[in-house]
């Protein structure tokens, strides 16, 4: 049970990083080409806004499941 406890800690780094690797990146890709960005009709950030909801809820399913493993081990 404690190498599955683990293992979800990991995959929550792992989200986070994931989703603050690809906001960085769409940062620094609207900095340098902004017109691109100006031709849609929604903000530039609001695929960070949608990424953000996804992380949040990835994150709160494997912190229920940490929850559980660690009810399991005691």
């Amino acid at each position: 049970m404690k190498k599955l406890y683990q293992i979800l800690m990991t995959a929550i780094l792992c989200v986070v990083g994931v989703f603050a690797g690809t906001s960085v990146y769409q940062y620094i890709d609207y900095r340098q080409r902004s017109d691109l960005y100006a031709l849609t009709s929604a903000p530039w950030y609001t695929s960070l806004q949608i990424g953000a909801v996804f992380t949040a809820a990835v994150i709160l399913i494997l912190l229920i499941a940490m929850r559980i493993v660690k009810r399991k081990m005691k």
